[in-house]
């Protein structure tokens, strides 16, 4: 499929999710399951982080790119851990979200519209470059690659790319696929994944957190319950390897 019908695609299944599920409320925080998502993706990812602090310098000093921002919610989670606004840059291709980001973070930070695969990021400048749920929202496989390329690019030597996303199809929603661990590794082939399996499956979680919030940590103590991959995929250091 041509690039451009690719990202109209992608709108156009972003508009009928969002119509499907009546707005966002189904992602509020306020849900029990919502926050306990969040809360474990965020655990885990500091995890990874602080075990690698020492590699990338300074917290302040670290440069991020994310691909997919949306309405900026894990840009504030890093400026929260001590990166500094001027330092980071969202690309979002959906315009409401593009301007939900642009009225939510400061001003210093960078904020691109459009096609992520074209976006004017240097080479080699990013200390880590971050998707979420973004590649399973691409059913072409050659935009997928031409994304990974681009970010793969822009992340310096001895940075990372930061993924966050589902491994399984969901048979109710034809406007996703899951994008299994050896296709991420296929995508940045290069790269040295540090793997952490999270995310109780969200129906089951909807359906469990129904019962008792508390039933959702229960489950989540069974790997195979988990639909989602965080992983950080580290670019070598040495250049030409």
């Amino acid at each position: 499929m041509p690039q451009d019908q690719e990202l109209q695609a992608i709108a156009q299944r972003y508009a009928r999710r969002e119509e499907r599920l009546g707005g966002l409320e189904r992602y509020s925080l306020l849900r029990p399951e919502v926050w306990q998502m969040l809360h474990e993706r965020q655990a885990q990812q500091l995890r990874l982080l602080a075990a690698r602090a020492g590699r990338l310098g300074p917290v302040a000093d670290w440069r991020l790119t994310e691909v997919g921002c949306g309405a900026g919610g894990n840009l504030m989670d890093m400026l929260r851990i001590g990166l500094r606004p001027e330092h980071l840059t969202g690309i979002e291709l959906l315009p409401e979200r593009f301007e939900a980001a642009r009225a939510t973070l400061p001003g210093a930070v960078r904020l691109l519209a459009g096609d992520a695969s074209q976006a004017d990021i240097e080479a080699g400048s990013q200390h880590l470059v971050m998707q979420s749920t973004v590649f399973s929202s691409i059913l072409d496989d050659a935009l997928q690659q031409r994304l990974a390329q681009a970010m793969w690019r822009w992340v310096r030597p001895g940075g990372a790319v930061l993924w966050y996303d589902f491994i399984v199809d969901n048979p109710r929603n034809p406007d996703v696929r899951g994008v299994p661990v050896r296709r991420m590794r296929a995508l940045f082939p290069q790269g040295q994944a540090t793997i952490r399996r999270v995310t109780l499956a969200p129906p089951l979680a909807r359906a469990a957190c129904r019962l008792h919030p508390a039933t959702y940590r229960m489950l989540n103590l069974v790997p195979l319950l988990r639909t989602h991959v965080l992983a950080l995929i580290e670019k070598p250091a040495d250049p030409t390897a």
